[in-house]
């Protein structure tokens, strides 16, 4: 397996635990009955760190998608440098650090690791074009 497919399991990993952590403060706070329930009834959002948490799962959802298919059409291509490595590299640690800056709700760093971490994705893509 190469660094980037590496990156690339760690990554669904971690968009399984963004997916478990609000789903979890929502049973917490919603009760287990409306977990197991139909949730036909309308609920009011998540506030706070739940909330936050269920924003950051949305957001990396967004671009999710976008790196899984950079570092599959790589790997497909057999395009694999330091760009590949570094551009893996940059997303996976990136949102790693941008789950617990949006959870704190620190403002500007947030964004600046999603810069970043979506920069990971840009230079996945760049090393197809300069091979």
């Amino acid at each position: 397996m190469t660094i980037e497919l590496g990156y690339l399991a760690a990554s669904i990993v971690l968009v399984f635990v963004q997916l478990m952590l609000p789903a979890m403060i929502s049973t917490h706070e919603r009760g287990t009955a409306w977990n197991t329930g139909p949730r036909d009834a309308p609920v009011p959002p998540l506030q706070g760190v739940g909330g936050r948490l269920e924003r950051a799962f949305r957001n990396v959802m967004e671009t999710f998608p976008l790196f899984v298919a950079a570092v599959l059409v790589a790997h497909a291509a057999g395009v694999h440098s330091w760009l590949t490595v570094a551009g893996a590299s940059l997303y996976f640690w990136g949102r790693v650090i941008y789950v617990p800056l949006y959870a704190l709700g620190i403002p500007y760093a947030r964004s600046l690791v999603w810069v970043a971490a979506t920069s990971g994705i840009f230079l996945v893509l760049l090393a197809l074009v300069v091979k």
